[in-house]
């Protein structure tokens, strides 16, 4: 019997496509559509089993795993395997961290998509073989890096907040890192709020001083 599945991918022809294949072979396809933030939509109101989710190369300070931590909070029994790049490991333990239950090459083999349906519908946990060796690879030999604080604060950043904390420091207020930046109030005041409650800091001039104390700002790196 086929499996009731809604495939969702940022590239609405792979999703039409991988849709075509999977109904070839039997299988129930409730609902197709693009980009992967609209997951959320595409499951209301029905009642798959599997979601196939496609998740391309994220803009920058993009979260590409929200739309998967948003539809497991809303539909917990729902089994997703998330369709993506394998270059870095660590991407794929973010995918299962953010409740995927099976991460799979976008460019594998539709026999391959398939087993990892019928897996996670299973209950169980569905990832390719090249992908496992990849992370463990990747845990086995990790790059060197000197574990300082400010290497610790950089990775709790993005590209863009470590920008917005060295404006800080430098005294700008919102409006002038929104100008100087090229970007809406808006999204520079979220930044800003970002920022602090990434650095536990209460205030701007908290965040600044973390900043200076550890030596993050000699860190960043400004080029737009």
């Amino acid at each position: 019997m086929g499996v009731r599945l809604v495939i969702v991918d940022d590239h609405r022809l792979l999703a039409e496509a991988l849709a075509a294949a999977l109904r070839l072979r039997g299988h129930r396809v409730l609902a197709v559509g693009a980009p992967a933030t609209a997951v959320g939509g595409l499951v209301a109101g029905r009642r798959p089993e599997v979601c196939l989710l496609g998740i391309a190369e994220p803009a920058e300070d993009a979260d590409p795993f929200g739309p998967l931590r948003q539809l497991r909070a809303e539909r917990p029994e729902l089994a997703v395997v998330v369709l993506g790049p394998v270059g870095d490991p660590g991407r794929v333990a973010a995918a299962f961290a953010a409740g995927a239950a099976g991460y799979v090459r976008s460019d594998e083999r539709i026999e391959v998509v398939e087993r990892a349906v019928a897996r996670v519908r299973a209950g169980e946990a569905a990832v390719a073989v090249d992908v496992l060796q990849g992370a463990f690879e990747a845990l086995l030999r990790p790059a060197a890096e000197p574990d300082d604080d400010a290497v610790r604060l950089l990775r709790l950043l993005t590209r863009r907040e470590a920008q917005v904390l060295a404006r800080i420091a430098e005294g700008e207020d919102t409006a002038a890192i929104a100008a100087g930046m090229g970007i809406a109030s808006s999204t520079a005041r979220t930044h800003v709020q970002r920022v602090l409650v990434k650095l536990g800091a209460r205030s701007r001039l908290e965040a600044a001083a973390v900043a200076a104390r550890t030596g993050l700002l000699d860190r960043v790196d400004r080029s737009a």
